[in-house]
């Protein structure tokens, strides 16, 4: 199997911050983005990569950025390896995974949609039959399609610490009514609108992650979008038959870690080889079946 890239290291550019996944360089009046290959699960980060992943990630989110900056204005700049700084072209192993990118000051808040049960909203949903404050129809089952996509933010969490779901009236206290509003019906129209085109794909997005940050004023997407760490990506159909859904992200790490005796805390349990191999293929499956092409990446 091919190796995973876990450590990144570019001495030669200011180093900004690092993510779970993601590291960040200053690159004049630019940020450089770079994806490891790094997972996490339940906020907590393996010492083990998963291969390919963080060209997936970097590939898929230009592709969507590409796809919705009709509706919404990103911070991508360019993820051709040719137009990188010299110090990055040097090292041919973040060609794919390298994002030259706008400087942004990041709104605090996680923008979620759900259009499915799943996660922690089917969780809320036992408790009390809303999610963020959203009311839900009584009866609903686990993976049930919703009567509309609903908007679900979250706190931004510091690094390994969990994010904590609030209601519009929260999000509207730490961002402001307008601004509030403003990423709310952007979520939703960036939603509906990625739905509409993996329909033909036969790909259902059960909820999804966006960011935004504010560029000379100017709202826009920034980080990832619609990337399967960022999306439940389901088979359409799939758990009507079997009574869960075939999923193409990292849900299948997660499946896997339930069945352990682990508190969820680090450190991290090691992962199978068979684990980590299928959780690749599934990430590669899902840029196929979104972008339509295969990896440049893989001779």
């Amino acid at each position: 199997m091919t190796s995973a890239l876990t450590r990144i290291k570019l001495d030669s550019l200011e180093h900004v911050s690092s993510g779970k996944v993601r590291e960040v360089y200053g690159c004049a009046q630019d940020l450089l983005l770079v994806a490891s290959d790094r997972i996490s699960a339940f906020d907590v980060v393996f010492d083990q990569g998963i291969p390919h992943k963080g060209r997936v990630l970097t590939q898929m989110a230009a592709f969507w950025f590409g796809k919705t900056s009709n509706i919404v204005a990103n911070h991508m700049v360019t993820v051709d390896f040719g137009m990188m700084p010299p110090e990055v072209r040097i090292c041919p192993e973040l060609e794919g995974r390298t994002t030259l990118c706008r400087k942004a000051q990041v709104l605090p808040v996680e923008c979620v949609v759900r259009g499915y049960l799943e996660g922690s909203a089917w969780k809320e949903y036992q408790q009390n039959g809303e999610v963020c404050g959203v009311r839900l129809p009584e009866g609903l089952q686990r993976y049930s399609k919703l009567p509309q996509p609903i908007f679900t933010p979250a706190t931004k969490a510091e690094q390994g610490e969990h994010d904590q779901n609030i209601d519009f009236r929260q999000c509207a206290q730490i961002i402001g009514v307008r601004r509030a509003t403003q990423v709310r019906d952007l979520s939703l129209q960036l939603y509906q609108a990625a739905c509409r085109y993996l329909e033909t794909r036969d790909i259902i997005i059960a909820d999804t992650k966006f960011e935004f940050g504010l560029a000379d004023g100017e709202l826009i997407i920034i980080d990832e979008m619609l990337t399967p760490d960022s999306s439940r990506f389901w088979v359409g159909g799939s758990f009507e038959l079997s009574g869960e859904p075939v999923s193409f992200d990292k849900q299948f790490v997660r499946n896997y870690l339930e069945t352990l005796d682990w508190n969820k805390s680090p450190p991290a349990p090691i992962l199978p080889e068979e684990v980590i191999s299928q959780t690749s293929q599934r990430y590669l499956d899902i840029y196929r079946k979104i972008t339509g092409h295969s990896p440049g990446w893989i001779s």
